[in-house]
């Protein structure tokens, strides 16, 4: 080997320079990953053209379909022969399209792959409609008609747009009717059966205790009467505003003739995409994507958005830090400043750096039947008796997720804190007892404080992993859909014995178990994306904390 190039590796240049691009290719890839799940998702809630074609199917059979371009590619010719299709021979290949005609309830699926050889006559028409339904999926049509209690008050032919205006405004009618029954099922009555629901386990309370007199029952029936009337009010308010909720219906005929009736209750929005302008276009996105960060799922969650899965994750982990820091940091000083440091000390500190590899469906199995099963039933026998047999807290909740988790990250903040006291000169220490400190006080005033930065940097790898953490989730307390956020206005405000939803098992359900598979794949790539969001805000309010933390106390530091 030449004198220079043995010089250069013994520079120790190669692996610099190895380094770096293996640093470089990291992020390049990781980039990379972002970027396609951001171009595939976020693409979903653009308003797609509405394309109308004439389908040539194998007998020879012609029909109008009308739909969105979802995919595009080529296959084999033995492939569609394969699936029962006649190919002439001499051809190889043959370009194929994926088409949501929606219309669910009518087809009996919303995507179709059609040949492009069987596919003539293509028209974008201006007319053509997509009307997102609260159920089964879109419907794309042209409008004919609306009526009103039954009877058909106006028409046009379908490709006409005098109706337009006035759908419009019965749309808008209904939304605003829907948005109060809302307000009002979810918030007033919401209230009051969770006051009832809390007044019966008084009585029932009262009645286990042997002093369900007739004298201690007169306040509580006193207070169930109040409440059923004010239930009987707003029960009475919520009927006379559905009977005009559900009394317009909107005449719609598809590409291929057939006529079908939605209720304007049913339509969550309706827009002609094909006549729309591009900043029409842009407001429909900006106002798809909100509602995608702030609504609630809906259709098996293809639909909707994912609000109470993006609040769930956050006030999880949130929870999860509260727990898992202090009780990181007092087991972090305990084995640095105050255990002898022999053979059992060496061996906790390999316990705990071996508990960080132990698989999390593990520690979801451990939460399970010690946190569930063995506290939280033990805490219904002894606090929550009047609500049994149903379970309050023995059973998965927000609570027991929480501790799971702070359970299963409680390595991480212990080495990060380990590491961050073992950094700070042992002449700080000296300087503070000689001052005449106390040992507590010098922990508590000047070592903690110096090692704050290394306790955040634990608390933010500890919120990476845990944000993203599925397995055991899935056994303390994450459910497909949850009814009630875990957060209220009914007092204790915080309910930690509720189930709620999580951005990492939304994908999963989503992606896996959802029926209805190509609705849900953009969907999947718009929550991974928007998980890595939450992650990274959450790291970096972590990174400002420790920064900051860093420059408070860099003049003790020095």
């Amino acid at each position: 080997m030449p004198v220079s190039l043995r010089k250069w590796f013994a520079s120790g240049s190669p692996w610099v320079w190895l380094n770096a691009g293996a640093v470089a290719i990291s992020v390049v890839l990781v980039l990379g990953l972002l970027g396609v799940i951001a171009t595939r998702g976020l693409v979903h809630f653009w308003p797609a053209s509405l394309q109308e074609y004439t389908f040539t199917d194998s007998t020879g059979a012609q029909m109008r379909v009308l739909g969105e371009q979802v995919e595009q590619e080529q296959v084999t010719a033995e492939q569609i022969r394969n699936s029962g299709v006649a190919v002439p021979e001499g051809v190889d290949t043959l370009g194929r399209q994926l088409i949501k005609v929606g219309n669910r309830d009518l087809y009996g699926s919303d995507f179709r792959w059609v040949l492009e050889r069987e596919l003539s006559d293509l028209a974008y028409p201006k007319q053509a409609v997509t009307i997102e339904r609260r159920e089964w999926g879109n419907f794309y049509g042209y409008i004919v008609g609306i009526k009103e209690n039954g009877e058909l008050i106006a028409e046009q032919d379908p490709t006409d747009n005098n109706l337009w205006q006035e759908v419009q405004q019965r749309t808008e009618r209904a939304t605003g009717i829907y948005q109060h029954l809302q307000r009002l099922e979810n918030g007033d009555i919401a209230t009051i059966n969770y006051q009832l629901e809390k007044l019966r386990l008084k009585e029932r309370a009262l009645e286990l205790e042997g002093v369900a007199t007739p004298d201690n029952l007169e306040s509580l029936q006193a207070e169930q009467a109040a409440l059923q009337a004010q239930y009987t009010r707003l029960e009475n308010e919520l009927m006379a505003l559905y009977r005009p909720f559900q009394r317009d219906t909107l005449v719609m005929v598809t590409a291929d003739g057939q006529q079908k009736e939605v209720n304007f209750s049913e339509i969550v929005r309706l827009y002609q995409p094909n006549a729309l302008s591009s900043w029409q276009k842009i407001k429909h996105y900006a106002m798809k994507l909100a509602e995608f960060v702030s609504a609630d799922p809906r259709e098996a969650n293809t639909e909707g958005g994912i609000f109470p899965a993006i609040f769930g994750t956050v006030l999880m982990v949130m929870m999860m830090s509260l727990i898992v820091t202090p009780f990181g940091v007092v087991a972090a000083v305990y084995l640095r400043e105050y255990a002898s440091q022999g053979v059992v000390t060496r061996t906790i500190r390999i316990a705990v750096n071996n508990l960080a590899g132990v698989p999390s469906i593990v520690y979801g199995v451990f939460g399970l039947g010690f946190f569930v099963y063995f506290i939280g039933g033990n805490l219904d026998e002894l606090f929550y008796a009047p609500a049994l047999p149903s379970p309050t807290f023995g059973t998965p909740g927000l609570m027991w997720a929480s501790l799971t988790l702070a359970l299963l990250t409680l390595p991480v903040v212990i080495v990060a804190t380990e590491e961050g006291l073992s950094r700070i000169p042992r002449s700080v220490r000296e300087g503070s007892l000689a001052l005449g400190a106390t040992k507590f006080e010098t922990l508590m005033r000047v070592v903690i404080p110096l090692a704050s930065p290394a306790m955040m940097t634990g608390v933010i790898l500890a919120v990476a992993r845990a944000a993203g953490e599925v397995a055991p989730l899935m056994l303390v307390g994450v459910v497909k859909l949850a009814p009630n956020l875990p957060l209220d206005a009914n007092a204790p405000f915080l309910h930690l014995e509720r189930k709620f939803m999580h951005l990492g098992f939304h994908i999963y359900d989503v992606g896996f178990q959802s029926p209805n598979v190509e609705a849900a794949r953009p969907l999947v790539y718009a929550t991974a994306l928007m998980l890595v969001v939450v992650i990274a805000v959450l790291n970096l309010t972590a990174i400002a904390i420790r920064n900051r933390l860093r420059e408070k106390y860099r003049a003790l530091d020095m």
